[in-house]
C-alpha cells in the first residue's frame, strides 16, 4: 500500500486507553495501525511451556484485536524476532513513523536502539513516551541533580511533585476514528507459539475504593481473600492505566497504595540509572558474601518443604498459582537469603519463572531488600523470624493450612535449620563479607 501510516507498537501498554504512545500516533495525523510482537529471544528461553504470562498475553491481545475489530481495524500480531519482524514491517508497509512507551529494562533498551536504527535507516521516524510510569528517569532527582539510592526522601519529593498535571489520562477515545480501516488479521494461537494453557482465571483489573481505604489494614494478611488488589499482572503488563489508578489512590483515605505505587517508580529509576543490579548487587560489597548455595537445600525451599509453615504455604501458593501475597514474598525470600544463605540471584531467578506479574525491576528490588545488598539502608542483622511472621500475620493460621494442610502430620518435615542459629550464622557471614570492603 502507498498512503503512509503511523504504527504504535504496545509492549508494556496492553490498552486503547489512556495510552501515550498511541496518542500521539493519533494525533500525528495518518491512519494508526498498532503493531504487537510475541519476542520469541523472551519466549524461547522459557523453560515451562504452560507459562501464565503468555496465556494472559495471548488473552488481552485478543480483547485489544477485538475491540479494534468492531472500530473496523485491526491489530498486526507476529510472532518473531523483533528486528526481523520491524525488517518484514517495513517492506509490507508505508511506514511513515512509529510511536512507542518507554522500557527500563536492559534489553529493552538495547532492543529500542537496533529498532531505532533499522528504522532511521529506512528515514522512519521513532517516537517514545513515558507511560508505565508516573515520574521516569531525571523526574525526580536529589538537590545534587542525582538519581535517588533511598526511598524516604524519594517518596517525599515524589509526593511533593504529584500534582494533577502528571496524573491527566491522554483522551485517545478521541481521535479512534483515525485507526486504519482494514479487516482484521489473525492472532498467533497459544498452539501456534508451543505453548499450553493454564486455564485459570486472571484477576480483575478493577479495584473497588473501599479496598483503597483499609489497604493498610488488610495487606499483610495473606488468608484475606481480598486484602490486596491483585493488580500486579495488569500493571504489569499495562492493561490498566497507572495514571487512572494513581487518581484513584491519591483520593483514597489511606495512602498506602499510593505509597506501594512510588515504590513502583523507585525501583524502575534504580533499574534505569544503575543496570549492574540486574546482575549484582546494588551495593556492590554484598557480592563478597560466601553463600552457602546448597543445591538441596534450595530445591526444598522452592518446593514448600523447609518445615517451616509460612514459607512452605508461600512457595506452594507461588507454584500452585503462579502468585504469591506480597507479605509472604518477603518472609520467603528473607529466609532464602538469611537462614539457608543461598545467593539471592537464586532465588530471584526462581520467582521470575514462577511469577505471572513478573517485572523485573520490582522483583529485583524486592529480593535485594531481602538479602540487604540493595537500595535500602537497614542493617545487615535484621533477619525476619519466620514462626513470629506467621503468628503477626497468619495469627489463626487459615492461610497456612490451607496450602499446608498435612501440618499435623508425621509427614510434614521437620525443620530444615534452627532459627536461632541461622541468624547467627547470616550475621557472621555477612560481618565477614562486609569486613572485607
Amino acid at each position: 500500500m502507498s498512503e503512509p501510516l503511523s504504527l504504535v507498537w504496545l509492549r508494556r501498554d496492553l490498552r486503547l486507553h489512556d495510552n501515550t504512545a498511541l496518542y500521539h500516533a493519533l494525533k500525528s495525523g495518518r491512519p494508526v495501525i498498532p503493531v504487537f510482537i510475541f519476542d520469541r529471544i523472551i519466549l524461547d528461553d522459557l523453560d515451562d511451556r504452560r507459562d501464565r504470562r503468555v496465556e494472559f498475553l495471548v488473552q488481552e491481545v485478543n480483547r485489544l484485536h477485538t475491540e479494534l475489530a468492531k472500530m473496523g481495524s485491526t491489530l498486526l500480531v507476529r510472532y518473531g524476532k523483533p528486528i526481523e519482524v520491524w525488517t518484514e514491517l517495513i517492506s509490507q508497509f508505508t511506514i511513515a513513523e512509529v510511536f512507542a512507551n518507554h522500557d527500563y529494562e536492559v534489553y529493552a533498551k538495547d532492543r529500542d536502539q537496533a529498532i531505532g536504527k533499522l528504522l532511521a535507516e529506512h528515514r522512519i521516524g521513532f517516537h517514545t513516551s513515558k507511560d508505565q510510569v508516573i515520574f521516569e528517569r531525571d523526574e525526580v532527582l536529589t538537590g545534587k541533580k542525582t538519581p535517588y539510592t533511598v526511598f524516604t526522601p524519594y517518596s517525599r519529593n515524589w509526593r511533593e511533585k504529584l500534582t494533577d498535571f502528571y496524573l491527566k489520562s491522554y483522551p485517545t477515545e478521541h481521535y479512534f476514528e483515525r485507526f486504519w480501516k482494514t479487516s482484521p488479521e489473525k492472532v498467533p494461537t497459544l498452539a501456534e507459539m508451543d505453548f499450553l494453557p493454564v486455564g485459570e482465571p486472571f484477576p480483575d483489573r478493577t479495584v473497588p475504593d473501599k479496598l483503597l481505604d483499609t489497604y493498610n489494614k488488610t495487606r499483610d494478611f495473606p488468608a484475606l481473600p481480598h486484602g490486596t488488589s491483585q493488580l500486579s499482572i495488569h500493571l504489569r503488563f499495562g492493561t490498566v492505566s497507572i495514571r487512572d489508578l494513581a487518581r484513584q489512590a491519591k483520593a483514597a483515605e489511606d495512602k498506602t497504595f499510593l505509597t506501594e505505587l512510588c515504590w513502583r517508580d523507585f525501583y524502575f529509576q534504580v533499574l534505569d540509572h544503575f543496570p549492574h543490579v540486574e546482575k549484582n548487587s546494588f551495593r556492590r560489597e554484598y557480592d563478597q558474601i560466601d553463600w552457602r548455595n546448597n543445591e538441596d537445600e534450595f530445591e526444598k525451599w522452592c518446593q514448600g518443604q523447609t518445615g517451616y509453615p509460612i514459607v512452605d504455604a508461600g512457595m506452594r501458593q507461588l507454584n500452585t498459582l503462579g502468585w504469591m501475597h506480597n507479605r509472604v514474598r518477603m518472609i520467603t525470600a528473607s529466609f532464602l537469603c538469611k537462614h539457608l544463605l543461598i545467593d539471592w540471584r537464586w532465588g530471584e531467578a526462581y520467582f521470575a519463572k514462577k511469577l505471572r506479574d513478573y517485572d523485573l525491576s520490582a522483583n529485583n528490588g524486592g529480593w535485594q531488600w531481602a538479602a540487604g545488598s540493595g537500595t535500602d539502608a537497614a542493617p545487615y542483622f535484621r533477619v525476619f523470624n519466620p514462626t513470629l511472621q506467621a503468628k503477626k500475620f497468619d495469627p489463626k493460621g487459615i492461610y497456612i493450612r490451607h496450602w499446608v494442610p498435612e501440618l499435623d502430620e508425621p509427614t510434614y518435615p521437620k525443620p530444615i535449620v534452627e532459627h536461632t542459629l541461622a541468624r547467627q550464622r547470616a550475621i557472621d557471614t555477612y560481618r565477614k563479607a562486609l569486613a572485607r570492603k
